[in-house]
């Protein structure tokens, strides 16, 4: 029997897995760089304040920071954007090679406002986060073995404290920054590439004598012609209002055997590989576990049992026989609430595409940290582009199905499962809104993705879908019959809510240790760019969800029990739960977050992240189980 071209092109796209699985996490640069000759303007930028604590993003300016004469905004993406990414001028002035030391930046006057949102940013423990070419700043930290160092993203505002003899808490800014700017210099010429932005904050209560006079003033407290350097935070400066605070500032540049095209490595040191390897060696025992089981029903039961039903001669002897082939005139019959089936199913494979795709592009570099945001931008311009895979998908499914308003099921299809994250999306992002975050999405920026969901997405699911209706019916291999079998009762380890709930554990063990990497990179915001393990475990759950799916799908069918469709969609789709258990460990373990706005934004988002867990790995048990059905029953001959 010739194989459907849906079957066809999943074969095709399990070929471009297998090929692209050994692809290690290499990484193109992504921008191009720039070259520095001594004396040159280097440009500071800021951006956000971040905080594990509360994940509510603030412009660098929301706090009584020393401002530039004007400030520029940078032009962000529409990744950065959602992020909360606020990248702005500062008005920190370096020059190539030319150090600086104790460079007063502004002399700040704090009031009652300003003290009070300094006190809750140290206390809620936000970092100062700035950019230099396009490279992050950040803190070294020697680790505990003492023999390497650890980089964090930004520095503290401040800290809190208290004065020797004293049990009073105070609150303590960081306004004096000791930077350490990296360089490498070209062997063929006088021109040298920043490749290391560091820095370390000192709280220092400056002092001077006689009058103010500006950027020109002469500090006691840090004075290089009395070669007299910030070295420590002894004397700290308090947030007190009322009171001025001067914000100082060194720089030095260091030169670096570290090449440009190498500069993020530093920021990508990954120390935990082990871990990573054994994240894929588990899940590996899964899938041999597995397929061991398949390769048992297909190679012996099946075979046997095709031979056995081919050989049978008398009617009286194939009324004998039980198990998967006397459901042969009922295993297709359309399930209830087939058209929601038909629009899940279509969502799946926009998804599946999405994430092939951007994982293939993330694999090979194109999408490295230097590109901020460029992930998050991939991912919603292909999950628009993939519009076309749901609306061919659900259509032809939905004519398999006997189904004649088209129209209906596109419309569904289009706007189920992207209204349901709208009106998530749009209801925290009112939360965010309410505490005056950046991390609040402008009302252009929602436009903007009202935009690419009406005026793309919609129009490429209606143009999918006409394309799959337009295409003859799927055929079943089998006849269907006018009359339902009665399915007999069945054992109690073959109830469908157990089966469902055992059986999504195995596609969630084969992803949960590298689940842990993910939720640590988007929660406590580091790195993630380990994109050749991501690409093996998804792979890995892939042929999980599929081989999961299988066995209990024939397991079902030899209990007499043809009510498979949404039971396959279902059986893998339950690791999603498992998901959404382990969101809920993690953020009680792992997470210090107090604030009730951020533990509603945190759910809301994990929420949104399993429900679209269920929707992927629920396609995949279905495409699967949908294979090995239509596999086997056109193997037997049916009288």
């Amino acid at each position: 029997m010739r194989a459907p071209a849906m079957l066809r092109c999943a074969a095709a796209l399990a070929v471009l897995l297998a090929v692209a699985a050994p692809a290690a996490g290499f990484y193109l640069p992504g921008v191009a760089p720039s070259d520095f000759k001594k004396g040159d303007a280097l440009q500071v930028k800021v951006n956000k304040l971040t905080s594990t604590k509360t994940q509510l993003p603030y412009t660098y300016y929301s706090l009584p920071f020393c401002k530039p004469s004007t400030i520029v905004d940078s032009a962000e993406n529409l990744g950065e954007v959602l992020r909360g990414d606020r990248i702005e001028n500062s008005p920190y002035a370096f020059q190539m090679r030319e150090p600086k030391m104790c460079q007063i930046v502004c002399k700040a006057p704090i009031d009652e406002k300003g003290a009070k949102e300094l006190k809750e940013k140290i206390e809620d423990e936000y970092r100062v986060n700035m950019i230099l070419d396009n490279l992050p700043l950040v803190v070294p930290i020697t680790r505990q073995d003492k023999t390497s160092i650890a980089y964090q993203g930004g520095y503290h505002v401040g800290a809190k404290g208290q004065y020797t003899g004293s049990k009073d808490e105070k609150y303590f800014v960081h306004n004096h920054l000791s930077f350490t700017v990296k360089y490498h210099k070209d062997d063929d010429s006088e021109l040298y590439r920043i490749v290391g932005f560091e820095v370390h904050p000192y709280s220092v209560k400056h002092q001077y004598d006689g009058e103010w006079n500006g950027v020109d003033t002469r500090l006691s407290t840090c004075d290089p012609h009395a070669s007299k350097f910030v070295t420590n935070s002894d004397s700290p400066q308090e947030v007190e209002a009322g009171k001025d605070i001067i914000f100082t500032y060194d720089v030095q540049f260091e030169e670096s055997e570290v090449k440009w095209a190498s500069r993020w490595d530093t920021y990508l040191l990954m120390t935990d590989d082990q871990i990573h390897w054994f994240s894929i060696v588990n899940s590996l025992m899964i899938v041999l576990f597995l397929s061991g089981m398949v390769a048992m029903i297909m190679l012996r039961t099946l075979y046997r049992d095709i031979s056995r039903y081919n050989q049978l001669e008398t009617q009286e002897e194939a009324q004998e026989e039980t198990g998967w082939k006397l459901v042969h005139g009922d295993v297709f019959r359309p399930p209830s609430n087939s058209d929601l089936l038909c629009v899940y199913v279509g969502t799946g494979v926009q998804f599946f595409g999405m994430l092939l795709v951007t994982m293939i592009f993330a694999v090979l570099g194109f999408l490295s940290p230097s590109n901020r945001g460029g992930l998050m931008t991939a991912m919603l311009l292909v999950w628009v582009l993939m519009g076309l895979l749901a609306g061919y998908t659900s259509s032809r499914l939905y004519k398999m199905f006997k189904g004649s308003e088209w129209k209906k099921i596109t419309l569904q299809t289009a706007f189920l499962f992207p209204g349901v994250a709208f009106v998530i999306f749009f209801i925290l992002n009112a939360l965010i809104w309410g505490e005056k975050s950046s991390g609040a999405v402008p009302f252009t920026t929602m436009f903007a993705l009202v935009l690419l969901w009406f005026g793309i997405s919609v129009p490429l699911v209606f143009v999918g879908s006409y394309l799959g209706f337009k295409k003859p019916a799927m055929e079943p291999p089998v006849k269907t019959n006018k009359i339902p079998r009665q399915i007999p009762e069945q054992a109690w380890y073959m109830n469908p809510i157990f089966t469902i709930l055992i059986c999504g554990i195995l596609p969630f063990g084969a992803v949960f240790i590298e689940l842990f990497f993910i939720l640590t990179s988007i929660w406590l915001h580091q790195f993630y760019y380990i994109f050749g393990f991501l690409f093996l475990v998804f792979v890995i759950l892939i042929i999980t969800c599929a081989e999961i799916t299988i066995v209990l799908c024939y397991f079902q069918l030899c209990s007499e029990d043809y009510m498979w469709w949404w039971r396959s969609y279902l059986t893998s789709g339950s690791s999603a739960l498992y998901l959404f258990l382990y969101a809920a460990f993690y953020f009680s373990t792992k997470l210090q977050i107090t604030k009730l706005v951020s533990g509603i934004l945190y759910f809301g988002y994990m929420l949104l992240a399993s429900y679209a867990f269920f929707v992927l790995t629920g396609t995949i048990g279905f495409c699967a189980c949908f294979w090995f059905t239509r596999l086997i029953y056109s193997s037997v001959k049916i009288d």
